[in-house]
């Protein structure tokens, strides 16, 4: 019975700084959408679509996904 050699190089993975650069940049936000959202959520919390509804051009699902990527779900409201 023949064994396959497998070398590291086989299980390359992203590291959790390069995982979050590569998600950051699917969704690009301007600093006024960004500030617009964190204060949004400090007021109603992970009501998206509430959130969706004072940025125009943005889908709840959008802001829900960038607010994923960037934001820490434990996060003190400030």
């Amino acid at each position: 019975m023949a064994t396959s050699m497998i070398s590291s190089d086989d299980y390359v993975s992203a590291s959790p700084v390069a995982e979050r650069k590569r998600k950051k940049s699917q969704v690009e936000f301007s600093k006024d959408e960004e500030a617009l959202t964190i204060r949004m959520f400090n007021l109603v919390g992970e009501r998206w679509s509430l959130i969706a509804g004072r940025i125009p051009g943005r889908s709840a699902e959008e802001i829900k996904n960038y607010w994923m990527t960037q934001h820490s779900t434990t996060e003190l409201r400030k």
